[in-house]
């Protein structure tokens, strides 16, 4: 079969075949791949960066996706960590870990949308206590998954969704998909800074996309421009797109009730996940929102890995 291999993590994967799947495993389904996202987690795991790199190869990359088994039914499906993934013609699935899909959705819509949604979901479902009302600040909000943010936070009824970025254009256009406010990040931290003490001073929930040194200095800013400095503030670190790693100063953690907390593969297990699927779709299905996707033939593989740092879209591979 062809599949998108990834042979070396310095280079990018190649289309070329790739050896059939053995699906002989307990609940394990042979699936004919009809889309899958080109996420910033594949991305990581195609270089071998993600925390749950293997260092196995080659590798097909792909995390997630929509297919169609022999019993003929559409499945929408999550995949363990796995040499063998989503971008391929082919690829093997455990049905514990994937839901039916009604007949006549559409699967490249349902492959671009689930993962960056069900990042800020799993989040304010499952990582903290997130009631109508409340007010949450999007540290990332111009990524695909930041865009999906503001609407599934609008769609939870918060009370004020501050999103905040680098990208003007894109940001400008937040306000459309629910943003209260929003934050330009620029070169003149004095004046980020002052924007964000600003707007964010009645935060109750942060979505951190980004790490590194934004998430310090956000952070810096939070805990001293607080309107109540005894209101808690739960600050959950769901992507690293600025760094891996960063400086968590130790004044926030004794000025203000904060609370630091992971949302990701490992601290949400797969059963929690996946009991959360169904809703989503169902809102995806019913247009609640806007996604921007790209489809790209899986034979382009190499154009799509090339594009997909700098592209707006949400890219979907189609075998």
């Amino acid at each position: 079969m062809k599949a998108a291999v990834v042979s070396s993590f310095d280079t990018v994967p190649h289309y070329e075949e790739f050896p059939a799947p053995d699906a002989t495993a307990p609940h394990a389904l042979l699936v004919d791949v009809l889309a899958a996202g080109l996420h910033p987690r594949v991305l990581a795991q195609a270089d071998g960066s993600h925390y749950t790199s293997t260092d196995e190869l080659p590798l097909v990359p792909g995390i997630d996706g929509v297919g169609r088994g022999r019993d003929g039914v559409l499945r929408y499906f999550v995949l363990p960590d796995t040499a063998l993934g989503a971008m391929a013609e082919q690829t093997v699935i455990d049905t514990r870990r994937s839901i039916v899909l009604p007949e006549g959705c559409d699967p490249v819509l349902i492959a671009a949308a689930m993962n960056p949604a069900m990042s800020s979901w799993i989040a304010l479902r499952q990582r903290t206590h997130f009631p109508a009302g409340a007010n949450v600040l999007i540290l990332g909000a111009t990524g695909s998954a930041g865009q999906m943010a503001v609407q599934v936070a609008r769609l939870f009824g918060a009370g004020q969704i501050i999103a905040v970025g680098r990208d003007a254009a894109r940001l400008a256009a937040l306000p459309a998909l629910g943003a209260t406010a929003t934050v330009l990040l620029d070169a003149d931290d004095a004046a980020s800074a002052r924007r964000l003490a600003d707007a964010a001073a009645d935060v109750d929930v942060v979505l951190d996309y980004l790490w590194g040194a934004p998430t310090s200095a956000a952070m810096t800013t939070l805990a001293t421009h607080r309107a109540d400095p005894r209101r808690p503030l739960t600050w959950i670190e769901i992507g690293s797109v600025a760094g891996s790693t960063t400086q968590i100063p130790s004044a926030a953690f004794r000025s203000i009730p904060l609370q630091l907390v992971g949302s990701g593969q490992g601290s949400v297990s797969a059963r929690d996940i996946l009991a959360v699927l169904p809703a989503l779709v169902q809102e995806i299905i019913a247009g609640t929102f806007t996604v921007d996707v790209r489809p790209v033939p899986l034979a382009d593989v190499e154009q799509a890995w090339a594009d997909a740092p700098r592209s707006a879209q949400r890219i979907v591979l189609v075998p």
